[in-house]
């Protein structure tokens, strides 16, 4: 059964039998801030392949404060979130349990996982630049170099307290402290064309209309863009850039999954959560969200491979998300969204 429903509608769902608290055999519960249409093919294969069977609860917000609340009884098993803030917070909130799971360690990166297991990463999104074909004619560049006043009236952005952008903003911290990170966040405010709104394929649509000339946006979203009539345009307008940090790599953010404190379907929750790893999964996140897969040997979509050969920032994800309070103030100072 899917649904999606604010944090809010939460309590009165499970009232009226969203998910049933009985410890049903061959079913897992997902809690699940991915959209249902992205995820839904992976839960059927899934069911097809083992039997078991997915009851998802989605949501835009609150769930970890939901599992929380509802406790020992808490019907939830996993929860499938985007963005290393939220799988941190999680664990914070005390919601998890560790995984234990050779599988998973021989296929997903030391970077890409809590050191001690509470979560782990099933997909990787770079955020990247989406520059004007017409009017950029550079093909590289760091992200260093967004605060260069070269750029000055030509860059587009979503709000910089996004958790797209506060993980970026928080690697910077990581990367080259925070004084020099407040330094550089000024400078990219200096460059901006518009004051940061809408989401990254609204950037990409004002880079295209050449109300800037670089955007700042996720990778996947360029491969949606073009599966669009109406947002393929946007997409054709504009080439993507792997930027890097100084002597770093490109900043990427994760997909990934928490296993329940008191998750009642432990086993089928463990097999889903390697079957998300696992080589069938890993091509779905590929070729129908246009993910970058974290398993080796998966092939990129060619949507997504056409950028070039990704050079992950090797930095422990763990590390950037220690810093996600410091930017957030720090877009406050500079007064970055005003």
């Amino acid at each position: 059964m899917l649904k999606r429903i604010h944090a809010a509608s939460l309590a009165a769902a499970f009232v009226a039998g969203a998910i049933s608290p009985a410890l049903a055999q061959g079913e897992v519960n997902v809690y699940s801030y991915r959209e249902t249409k992205l995820i839904q093919p992976l839960f059927d294969a899934f069911t097809k392949d083992t039997g078991i069977k997915v009851n998802v609860i989605s949501a835009s917000s609150g769930l970890e404060q939901r599992i929380k609340t509802e406790g020992e009884n808490s019907p939830a098993d996993v929860l499938l979130t985007v963005d290393i803030g939220r799988l941190e917070e999680a664990v914070k909130a005390g919601i998890s349990q560790a995984i234990v799971s050779a599988e998973l360690d021989k296929v997903v990166p030391p970077q890409f996982r809590d050191p001690e297991g509470h979560w782990y990463a099933i997909s990787m999104r770079a955020r990247v630049v989406y520059a004007s074909k017409e009017r950029v004619q550079q093909n590289s560049l760091t992200y260093e170099e967004l605060a260069d006043p070269k750029w000055k009236g030509k860059i587009c952005i979503r709000s910089g307290q996004h958790m797209y952008n506060n993980v970026l903003i928080a690697a910077y911290i990581a990367h080259h402290g925070e004084a020099k990170a407040e330094e550089w966040l000024k400078g990219v405010k200096a460059n901006l064309a518009q004051k940061p709104s809408g989401g990254d394929r609204e950037t990409a649509r004002d880079v295209a209309a050449g109300k800037c000339d670089l955007g700042i946006g996720n990778t996947y979203y360029y491969g949606l863009m073009q599966a669009n009539p109406q947002q393929k345009p946007w997409a054709d307008a504009t080439k993507v850039i792997l930027p890097t940090f100084a002597g770093g790599g490109t900043h990427v953010n994760v997909s990934g999954v928490v296993l329940a404190k008191h998750a009642p379907h432990k086993a089928e929750a463990l097999k889903l959560i390697e079957w998300l790893a696992g080589e069938k999964a890993q091509h779905m996140y590929a070729d129908v969200n246009y993910e970058y897969p974290l398993r080796p040997g998966i092939a990129i979509n060619p949507a997504i491979a056409a950028f070039g050969t990704l050079k992950a920032d090797p930095l422990p994800l763990s590390k950037i998300a220690n810093e996600r309070k410091a930017a957030a103030a720090l877009v406050d100072k500079v007064g970055f969204d005003n």
